[in-house]
């Protein structure tokens, strides 16, 4: 823990008391068959993960809701174990916008930091900005406000100190234009407990939010991180995830070991015209894996990686069931299943 800090932020892999996940609704991403394939994938996902723990489901109205229902009835899920929240969203994206819970001696508190949708890229974020607030209400929890802008897939702590984040995000003048580059990094060494900031350059091209490090990096123990790289030097990701790699092997943590690291290559997700940007492919990584309690959801995208990936996620995780989610259907929204969940801790989450 930081020497000065009163917070600290868990790595995922300690254990949850529940995963936050909002329901897609938005046509203009998603419409037609294209929604009705992204539903399926919310469904493989929940029925996975609910076996492992709760699921606090945000829906955006009645009429969401009713179909949710329609649908995981049909599903092999104990909806006891699903708690709906009826309340308006703007995105899938839980991760960014919503609560970072923190341990606060033997308790539990939540950050909320400022949402400002991805530095203005997003049209439409306000009901999004205010769930941490609404989860606080809702569970009596005690919330703390930084007074800065961050999402939670610009971050990735390993629970003893180190934080991994891009500079092309955090140094962003969209997101903090009044704060310098040490007020940045004294509140996340404050609300997070972190003593060692690990700053790679950027995430991915084209990711909408200028190069989140959950795209590109992740820990895997306190010591090993996974990061992702290109095959061809004709990749437009090629040059910044070399680097990555270069800063990666240059630090050294603060117990005097040098990081670890584990290298999975970019697969390709090609969606012709159907990418929501008009795209031929869209960004995706195998970093954006999930830990849960019991298991890791891993996103596949391409046969001639995937086995790879998986494969990778049974070394490191030896008593967690790894479970590969197809995840082409998140890719034409940009989204990634990192990216849609988001992990409480230590509250009762029944309600």
């Amino acid at each position: 823990m930081n020497s000065g800090s009163k917070f600290r932020m868990p790595a995922e892999w300690h254990r949850h008391a529940a995963t936050q996940l909002h329901w897609p609704s938005n046509k203009e991403i998603w419409s037609g068959e294209r929604l009705d394939r992204v539903e399926e994938v919310y469904c493989r996902i929940i029925e996975e993960l609910h076996f492992f723990e709760p699921i606090h489901l945000f829906v955006e109205n009645l009429e969401v809701r009713n179909r949710v229902m329609q649908k995981l009835s049909l599903k092999p899920v104990e909806l006891d174990r699903i708690v709906i929240h009826q309340q308006k969203i703007n995105s899938v994206w839980a991760r960014d916008c919503s609560a970072v819970f923190v341990q606060k001696g033997n308790d539990y508190v939540i950050t909320d930091w400022d949402f400002n949708g991805y530095g203005g890229k997003s049209s439409v974020w306000g009901n999004d900005s205010i769930l941490p607030s609404f989860i606080a209400n809702k569970f009596g929890i005690n919330r703390v406000q930084p007074g800065m802008t961050l999402e939670g897939g610009a971050i990735d702590v390993n629970g003893a100190g180190a934080l991994l984040a891009t500079e092309s995000v955090l140094l962003n003048k969209n997101r903090n234009p009044k704060l310098s580059k040490a007020q940045i990094e004294s509140k996340l060494k404050e609300y997070l407990g972190v003593k060692q900031i690990i700053r790679l350059k950027r995430g991915l091209e084209g990711d909408g939010k200028d190069g989140h490090v959950d795209q590109v990096t992740r820990w895997l123990n306190e010591d090993t991180v996974v990061t992702s790289v290109c095959e061809s030097k004709d990749d437009i990701n090629y040059e910044d995830l070399e680097k990555n790699k270069e800063i990666l092997r240059s630090v050294k943590l603060k117990n005097g070991k040098n990081i670890n690291i584990e290298t999975l290559p970019l697969p390709k997700v090609c969606n012709e015209k159907t990418a929501s940007n008009g795209m031929e492919s869209v960004p995706v990584s195998y970093t954006s894996f999930y830990i849960a309690n019991g298991v890791v959801l891993v996103p596949l995208y391409d046969k001639k990686y995937d086995e790879q990936a998986l494969e990778l996620f049974r070394t490191y995780f030896p008593g967690r069931k790894i479970i590969g989610i197809p995840s082409q259907d998140l890719a034409i929204g940009k989204a990634s299943i990192h990216g849609i969940t988001q992990q409480w801790y230590g509250i009762n989450t029944r309600v």
